[in-house]
């Protein structure tokens, strides 16, 4: 089998596929100034659709979620993001943590593991 790595750079791909299972790397907002929570959520869930697709997968296939809060108080205002975006007949398994993130700009990183379509 073969490994596909999409947008690769010199430390990391943004998704590896191999076989029919797709990683993604940590997703953060691209536009953090001025953001909140939500709208932070909002961006990362765009670039997720958008890796995803460009591994043949989709939302309804995602099998697993981490989302990593740089404050857990900030729970309902991630979820206001996410339960408009999540596939409601596929929800993937999830998991929410508090984290220190690689800057103080980034309010939300979320990685998923998802199903290909072949």
């Amino acid at each position: 089998m073969t490994i596909e790595r999409i947008e690769p750079g010199k430390r990391m791909s943004q998704a590896v596929a191999y076989g029919d299972t797709v990683y993604l790397a940590g997703q953060v907002a691209a536009d953090t100034v001025g953001t909140g929570v939500t709208a932070q959520t909002q961006q990362i869930l765009e670039q997720i659709d958008r890796l995803l697709h460009a591994t043949g997968s989709d939302k309804e296939r995602i099998l697993s979620a981490t989302v990593y809060l740089a404050d857990i108080a900030t729970f309902a205002e991630m979820n206001a993001a996410w339960d408009a975006w999540v596939s409601k007949e596929n929800p993937p398994a999830r998991a929410t943590v508090e984290a220190k993130l690689a800057g103080p700009e980034y309010l939300v990183e979320i990685v998923v593991v998802a199903a290909r379509s072949r």
